[in-house]
C-alpha cells in the first residue's frame, strides 16, 4: 500500500515536471517567433516582411501543429503537418481537427482548421495512465479494507468464543472446587455449601443470558447500581485467595441505589469484567480491590480501584480495543465488551484514570428519571 502510494506520488511529480518543461519550451518558441516576426516587419527592406512570413510558416511547422486552410467553397487550399495516410481522405481529417478545436474564419483568406499541440496528446496519455494508476490504487484500498474487515471479524469470533469459555470457566472451576471440598470433608453438611453451589448455578444461567443479548437492543428497566455491585462483590468474595497472596474485595455503597435505566444482566457483566481484571492484576502478589457506588448530579457512578501494578503506559491508548491486554495468556475482550455495553448500549461512559500506583476504572451512567 505504501509502495503504491509512493509510486503514484512519483508519477504525479514526474507528470508535473514534464508539463512544466514543455510549457517552458513552448513559451521559448513563441517568444522567438514573436521576435523574428517583429524584426522582419520593422526591417526597412521590402523583402524583409516576406521573409518574416516565411519564417513564421517554418516556425508553425516546427511546432508540428496540424493546419488546413479551406476557401469559402470548402476546397482545401493549404495544409501542413498532415499525418501520413490522411491524404486519401482530407475532409475526414479536417473534420477530426474541428472536433478537437473550433475552426477560425479569416475574412479574405478562408477558414483555418487546426489541431492541438503534440504536448496536448502526450498530456492526455499521461492523464490516462494516472487515472489507471488511481483506479488500481482505489481497488487495492478496497481489497485491503475488505481483507482487514474479514480478519477483524475472524478475530472477533475467536475472541468471543474464548470469552464465552472464560465466562463459563469461573463457575465451573468453583463448582469443581466445592465438589472436591465435599469429598475431602464428607462430614460437612451439604446445606453449608448450598448457597455457594446455588450462586455458581445462577452464574452459569446469567452467562448464558449475557451472550444471548449481545447484538440486541438493551433492556430499559430500573436498575440499582448498588444492587448490581453487591451481587458482583458477593459472588467474588468467597472465591478469592485467602492464604498465599490474599486479595480483599470490599464494597462501599449506600443501599441499592442510585437507579439507572438499563439491562441488569449486561451492566453486571461490565462491572464484573472490571472486578475480574483488578483481581487478576493482584494474582501472585495480593492486595486490595474496592468497589464504590455513588452519584454526582444526574449521573450514577461505579468505581473499581485496586492497588496493583497498574496499566503499562504502552497499551493505555489502545486499552479498550479488542485483543489488547497486559495479562499473560489474556484475550483482551473484557474491557472491549464492557465499553460496548456501557457506551453503545446504555449511553454511558467507561474510563480509565491513570494513577501513580494501581488502576482505577469508572462507569458513569445517566440516572433514571424520577417517577
Amino acid at each position: 500500500m505504501v509502495g503504491l502510494a509512493v509510486l503514484v506520488a512519483a508519477f504525479s511529480l514526474g507528470d508535473a515536471w514534464v508539463v512544466a518543461r514543455h510549457l517552458r519550451e513552448d513559451a521559448q518558441r513563441t517568444s522567438q517567433l514573436f521576435g523574428r516576426v517583429f524584426a522582419g516587419l520593422s526591417d526597412p527592406r521590402s523583402d524583409a516582411a516576406v521573409d518574416a512570413l516565411f519564417d513564421l510558416a517554418e516556425q508553425v511547422r516546427a511546432f508540428k501543429i496540424p493546419i488546413a486552410l479551406t476557401d469559402a467553397a470548402g476546397h482545401v487550399t493549404a495544409v501542413d503537418n498532415m499525418p501520413s495516410g490522411a491524404e486519401t481522405d482530407t475532409a475526414r481529417w479536417i473534420a477530426r481537427l474541428d472536433a478537437v478545436t473550433r475552426p477560425i474564419v479569416q475574412p479574405g483568406v478562408g477558414t483555418l482548421h487546426y489541431g492541438a499541440l503534440p504536448i496536448a496528446r502526450r498530456l492526455a496519455v499521461l492523464a490516462l495512465l494516472q487515472g489507471v494508476v488511481l483506479v488500481g490504487l482505489a481497488g487495492l484500498v478496497l481489497w485491503a479494507f475488505r481483507w482487514r474487515l474479514a480478519a477483524a471479524r475472524d478475530r472477533l469470533w475467536v475472541a468471543m468464543a474464548r470469552e464465552s469459555a472464560h465466562q463459563l470457566g469461573t463457575p465451573l472451576m468453583s463448582l469443581t472446587g466445592w465438589i472436591a471440598y465435599l469429598r475431602d470433608n464428607p462430614a460437612v453438611s451439604p446445606a453449608e455449601l448450598a448457597d455457594h453451589l446455588q450462586a455458581d448455578a445462577e452464574r452459569l444461567e446469567r452467562v448464558a443470558k449475557r451472550f444471548e443479548r449481545i447484538g440486541r437492543p438493551s433492556r430499559q428497566e430500573p436498575v440499582g447500581l448498588g444492587t448490581v455491585a453487591e451481587r458482583v462483590v458477593t459472588y467474588f468474595q468467597p472465591r478469592l485467595p485467602t492464604l498465599a497472596s490474599p486479595v480483599t474485595l470490599t464494597l462501599r455503597a449506600a443501599g441499592p441505589g442510585p437507579s439507572v435505566l438499563g439491562d441488569p444482566v449486561l451492566l453486571e457483566w461490565a462491572l464484573e469484567a472490571l472486578v475480574k481484571n483488578a483481581v487478576d492484576a493482584l494474582s501472585g502478589r495480593g492486595g486490595r480491590v474496592e468497589v464504590r457506588v455513588d452519584a454526582a448530579g444526574r449521573t450514577g457512578r461505579l468505581t473499581v480501584q485496586d492497588d496493583g501494578p497498574g496499566i503499562p503506559a504502552r497499551i493505555r491508548a489502545q486499552l479498550f480495543e479488542p485483543g489488547v491486554t497486559s495479562k499473560p495468556g489474556g484475550w483482551g475482550m473484557g474491557l472491549a465488551l464492557a465499553r460496548r455495553i456501557v457506551e453503545q448500549q446504555h449511553g454511558g461512559r467507561l474510563a480509565y484514570h491513570p494513577a501513580a500506583a494501581g488502576a482505577t476504572f469508572s462507569i458513569e451512567l445517566p440516572l433514571a428519571p424520577s417517577p
